[in-house]
C-alpha cells in the first residue's frame, strides 16, 4: 500500500480526529479577529463558540495567505528525508495560497530536483477540499502512488460540487468575495441566498428563497438533480458555522430520498467561518457531472 502524506490546510474543515487517523498532516491559514492574530490552526487558540459570538456581535475576521516560506520549510524536510507528499489547498479562486505552494515547491526542486512533492488546487473550499482530500485518501488506500493520485485529483476534484446557504452576505461582502450589489439584494429580510463554488473555484450567488426550512429544502433538490436516479453515494460532507440541528435536519432530509452510506458533519473552522459568517450550513457531495456541466444545464441563460 502507498504510504505517502498527504498535506491539508486548516480550510479543509474535516475532523482533526479523521486526519490524524488517516496520515493528513495539516499547515494552518492564519486568521485574526479584530487586532488579534491566530496562526496555529483551527481552534488553537480560540474557541469555535467564541469565534462565532465575536461575529454576532460585531468583530470583523479575516485571513492571511500561507506564506511561501512555510511551505519551503515543510517542503525542504520531506525532501531531505526522501518522503512523498501529496498537498491539497483552498480553492485558487479565492485565496493565493496555492500560487505560493507552488512557488515554495519550485524553489525546492532547484535543490531536490528528485522529490516526490505534488500540489492539487481543490478549487474548492472548507469540506469541498475535505471531500477532495477523503477522495485522495481512498485512492491511496487502493495503492495509487502519490503521482497517480495528484492526477486522478486533477479530473475528479471537478465532480465535487458544494452547494451552501448562508445567514447574512454582508460578511462574503466585507470579505472581498462578493459585490455590493449581490450582498444587498441578498439580505433582504426572511430571503436566504443559494450559492456554489464555480467551475473556476469562485463563490457564486445562484438563487433566493424565503425562509431557513425552503433553503434547506433546496439544497437538497439542486443536489438531487445533479445525480444519476436511484445514486448511492460513499460520503457527503456538511459544514456548519455553528448552527448543528440544521446540519443534523439537512443531513435526515438527504437521507430520506438519497443513498448515502456515511455523512461527516462538523462545524467551519474560521478560515471559511470569517467569510460568510455566523449560520452557515455548506453541502459537499460527488456529482454525477462536473461543476462546468452543471452550470451550463442549469443556470445558463
Amino acid at each position: 500500500m502507498s504510504s505517502f502524506t498527504i498535506l491539508v490546510d486548516t480550510n479543509c474543515d474535516l475532523p482533526q480526529e479523521y486526519l490524524d487517523k488517516n496520515n493528513v498532516a495539516i499547515i494552518p491559514i492564519p486568521f485574526h479577529l479584530d487586532e488579534t492574530q491566530h496562526s496555529q490552526g483551527r481552534w488553537q487558540e480560540i474557541t469555535d463558540k467564541e469565534f462565532y459570538n465575536a461575529l454576532r456581535d460585531g468583530s470583523v475576521a479575516g485571513t492571511t495567505l500561507i506564506n511561501p516560506e512555510s511551505y519551503i520549510q515543510v517542503f525542504t524536510e520531506y525532501a531531505t528525508q526522501g518522503k512523498e507528499l501529496l498537498v491539497i489547498t483552498l480553492s485558487s479562486g479565492l485565496s493565493g495560497t496555492y500560487q505560493n505552494s507552488v512557488i515554495a515547491l519550485q524553489e525546492v526542486k532547484e535543490k531536490h530536483p528528485d522529490c516526490n512533492i505534488f500540489t492539487v488546487d481543490s478549487t474548492n473550499a472548507s469540506g469541498g477540499a475535505g471531500l477532495v482530500t477523503i477522495l485522495a485518501i481512498k485512492k491511496r488506500a487502493e495503492g495509487l502512488s502519490v503521482a497517480e493520485t495528484a492526477a486522478w485529483l486533477e479530473e475528479k476534484k471537478h465532480s465535487c460540487l458544494s452547494l451552501f446557504t448562508v445567514d447574512d452576505l454582508m460578511y462574503l461582502h466585507r470579505g472581498g468575495r462578493l459585490s455590493k450589489l449581490s450582498a444587498v439584494a441578498g439580505s433582504i429580510i426572511g430571503i436566504k441566498p443559494l450559492l456554489n463554488v464555480a467551475p473556476d473555484g469562485t463563490l457564486k450567488l445562484k438563487d433566493k428563497v424565503r425562509g431557513r426550512k425552503a433553503a434547506l429544502e433546496t439544497l437538497v433538490s439542486q443536489m438531487k438533480r445533479s445525480l444519476e436516479p436511484n445514486a448511492n453515494l460513499d460520503t457527503v460532507v456538511i459544514i456548519h458555522s455553528n448552527c448543528l440541528e440544521d446540519a443534523q435536519k439537512l443531513s435526515e432530509m438527504i437521507k430520506s430520498s438519497i443513498s448515502v452510506r456515511e455523512f461527516v458533519i462538523e462545524m467551519m473552522g474560521p478560515v471559511i467561518g470569517a467569510h460568510v459568517g455566523p449560520g452557515c450550513i455548506a453541502l459537499f457531495f460527488e456529482g454525477a457531472m462536473n461543476r462546468e456541466e452543471y452550470e451550463k444545464k442549469f443556470y445558463s441563460k
